[in-house]
């Protein structure tokens, strides 16, 4: 893992981009919060920006709150459905997150929405800045621990228990929209899929989203894959297998069956409504 130094934020860095068509929030402007420095908690396998620079859970400020905020400002009047925080690392990283949810709600009078791993749930302060947000999406692509390990890859003393245990916690704390979030990447057997709806019984969501693997991931750090741009041509990539619209729709009809929670599925791979009868 490399050393945990990082350099000033370049002056003319976008720590704002987009807008980006989102198949779950519509027009979306990306807020940025990690910039330059490519941090999170985990390194997906799957991973769309490359290779994460620094693995770690140690929060700090990356982009100074007034930098994200005049980027803001210059693409008024913010004519988009929501603004999300994702960019280049774990949201929640940023220790000026809180800070920047409200003032961006102030300013831009739009609703907020913040995709994170799940990993710093387990942190008071952390569950206080994401319950500014109207929604907030969280991570879950494990139902065991060795499936955490394989695919997302954390930093050292993550592990599966904690990441539930704050789930459930944020869960019951917070009072806006909750949505999981989970990767498929192959067919998960029946005991898997048996203790992912054990754990989504336990966090209560108000919704799943499925998602499977759309485009190569890039083995290079990528800031521009933030957006839902193509990757420049000389960028070398992995291909990821994606599994079949059918499959996912089985899953998915299991879960919804099972926990009687909504259940979406990305429209990439599976243009068909992804649901179950209740």
């Amino acid at each position: 893992m490399t050393s945990l130094s990082f350099s000033p934020i370049p002056f003319d860095f976008a720590s704002v981009y987009g807008p980006v068509d989102s198949w779950r929030f519509g027009r979306s402007l990306g807020i940025d919060a990690i910039g330059t420095a490519f941090a999170c908690s985990f390194r997906c396998v799957y991973c769309q920006l490359g290779e994460i620079e620094y693995c770690t859970e140690h929060r700090r400020i990356f982009v100074p709150t007034d930098h994200v905020l005049r980027d803001l400002r210059s693409f008024a009047p913010w004519e988009v459905d929501v603004i999300t925080f994702s960019g280049s690392g774990e949201p929640t990283l940023a220790a000026n997150l809180g800070e920047l949810i409200g003032a961006i709600k102030t300013i831009a009078q739009r609703p907020v929405v913040v995709l994170t791993n799940s990993t710093l749930l387990y942190s008071d302060q952390v569950r206080r800045d994401l319950a500014q947000a109207d929604i907030v999406v969280v991570k879950l692509d494990a139902a065991h621990p060795d499936q955490l390990q394989r695919i997302n890859r954390p930093a050292p003393g993550i592990h599966l228990s904690d990441l539930l245990a704050g789930l459930e916690q944020f869960r019951n704390e917070y009072q806006g929209h909750l949505a999981m979030q989970t990767m498929v990447l192959s067919r998960w057997d029946q005991e898997e899929q048996r203790q992912y709806v054990h754990h989504v019984r336990r966090i209560r969501p108000d919704e799943i989203q499925l998602n499977t693997p759309s485009r190569p991931r890039p083995l290079v750090r990528q800031l521009e894959a933030r957006g839902n741009e193509p990757l420049p041509v000389a960028v070398p990539t992995q291909a990821l297998k994606a599994v079949s619209p059918d499959l996912l729709a089985a899953f998915a009809a299991y879960i919804q069956q099972e926990a009687q929670i909504p259940v979406r599925c990305a429209p990439e791979r599976s243009p068909a409504p992804c649901t179950a009868p209740h």
